[in-house]
């Protein structure tokens, strides 16, 4: 029950710093007008989010890194490398029509795109784990090592698309997305693509 309680909270949270966000403009939001929206304490909201952009672009984002552990789960007869570029590409590219504003907000200001931007790394720990399940014998470090490094590939793709190009127009803030960002992502994570079929094919003592 608590831990259902922590997640509504969040929830309520998040929803809230995207509404007011939208409503108001991300600069005319404040932590305390967050908290009071979702009838919470200033306080609370620091126990969840550390600014208000993370809460905002964590309502474009949430649950993202839990998707993708369970795609990659979902996949058994993939390669391991198949299976993780697949389940990232399909998760940061599948776009449901209530975040179209949700990113422009981002894409428009410099500070929710930071956040946005580094938000993959909340897919270090489920993704390890989800890695971990599939390699029964490795060793977790490997495990870690591995998600970590897939969520940085997957925060330069976004930083790469996000950069300002020559292209975009004369408009305060406004950067338009370069590249298709399927491609970018698949791109970045092709070096990788080596090690995680190489932690895949290591011996294993289940087989033996």
């Amino acid at each position: 029950m608590r831990e259902q309680k922590k997640q509504a909270t969040r929830e309520a949270l998040r929803t809230a710093a995207l509404r007011l966000a939208l409503e108001h403009g991300p600069d005319n939001v404040r932590v305390d007008d967050i908290a009071a929206a979702a009838g919470v304490s200033p306080r609370t909201y620091n126990n969840y989010f550390s600014s208000r952009e993370q809460a905002i672009v964590a309502a474009v984002t949430s649950e993202r890194e839990r998707r993708v552990a369970a795609a990659v789960a979902d996949q058994p007869a993939a390669t391991l490398a198949d299976a993780v570029i697949d389940a990232i590409v399909d998760q940061y590219t599948t776009q449901d029509e209530s975040d179209r504003d949700a990113l422009l907000l981002i894409t428009t200001h410099p500070a929710l795109r930071t956040a946005f931007t580094h938000a993959p790394s909340a897919i270090e720990h489920p993704l390890a784990d989800a890695i971990a399940e599939r390699i029964v014998d490795t060793d977790p470090l490997t495990a870690r090592a591995l998600a970590a490094s897939v969520a940085a590939a997957v925060r330069v793709a976004l930083q790469q698309w996000l950069l300002p190009t020559d292209t975009s127009p004369p408009i305060s803030g406004l950067v338009v997305p370069s590249g298709a960002l399927p491609d970018l992502l698949r791109s970045a994570l092709a070096p990788l693509a080596p090690a995680l079929d190489a932690a895949e094919k290591r011996p294993s003592h289940r087989h033996q």
